[in-house]
């Protein structure tokens, strides 16, 4: 095999790559200091659609971790560029937040339940039954049925939530339609903000701490690959799975020597 190019570019998870549970992971702020001293374009990632990369940029910075608006990529805004690019200028019934309403409209789509051109779910944190009722109707009546990530559940200090992939599934149930994940591990997300920094997947490296979203995502879009160990995949997890990632490290610090 061919030895691979030098990283030139880095995209990261946010969760259990730079944070826990709203607390900073030692070494992050290193990490991201070093990354925007070097001048190498970079993205952090999230899978969660609730936020804006605006609303995200000031929640890092009060955990003392600051990430430009610019450097920052929602499954949110990867669903709205894959809308622009298949059907510019369109209509949708939105179930999700200001993460999710806002990059729709920042790419000209009307929002509507009105023989929408798509039914698109994200997170949100009331998952309201008339809300996915409506969705119902309108899948069946045509609508393409479009969802930013695949996840089924999301951390909560209580426990497991409910999330996106849970609530398609119902809807998936009741329909008989399967739809179109956007965010990790689809790789068209890393694509998308590869196109958005101007990198390329042969000169770009994923950072993660899941191997069935990061890891696959980063191998699929053709990047190196870093398992993270602050998360929720363990050495043994790792052995379960058909594909590995390029390198395991114990955390974050362990790769602000190598940008």
């Amino acid at each position: 095999m061919p030895d691979r190019k030098a990283i030139d570019s880095w995209l990261t998870d946010m969760d259990g790559v730079l944070i826990h549970e709203g607390v900073p992971i030692p070494g992050a702020d290193a990490f991201l200091k070093k990354l925007r001293e070097s001048g190498k374009p970079f993205l952090v990632l999230t899978n969660n659609s609730i936020y804006t990369p605006r609303d995200l940029h000031a929640r890092l910075r009060r955990m003392g971790l600051d990430v430009p608006i610019e450097s920052i990529w929602t499954s949110a805004l990867a669903t709205a560029q894959f809308l622009d690019d298949q059907r510019p200028g369109g209509s949708a019934y939105v179930i999700g937040e200001a993460g999710l309403t806002t990059a729709l409209h920042d790419i000209g789509y009307i929002l509507t339940d009105h023989e929408p051109d798509y039914v698109v779910l994200g997170e949100t944190r009331t998952y309201s039954f008339e809300a996915m009722t409506k969705a119902v109707r309108l899948i069946n009546a045509g609508a393409r049925f479009i969802c930013t990530n695949p996840d089924e559940t999301g951390p909560s200090t209580e426990g497991p939530l409910p999330a996106t992939g849970a609530v398609a599934a119902l809807i998936t149930k009741a329909t008989g339609k399967q739809p179109y994940f956007a965010g990790k591990p689809n790789p068209l997300m890393m694509r998308t903000g590869l196109n958005a920094i101007g990198a390329h997947s042969e000169t770009s490296a994923m950072i993660g701490d899941r191997m069935d979203t990061d890891v696959l995502a980063g191998l699929e879009a053709g990047m190196v690959t870093f398992l993270v160990r602050t998360g929720l995949t363990s050495d043994a997890d790792i052995e379960k799975y058909p594909y590995r990632p390029s390198t395991v490290v114990d955390s974050i610090a362990d790769l602000v020597d190598r940008i």
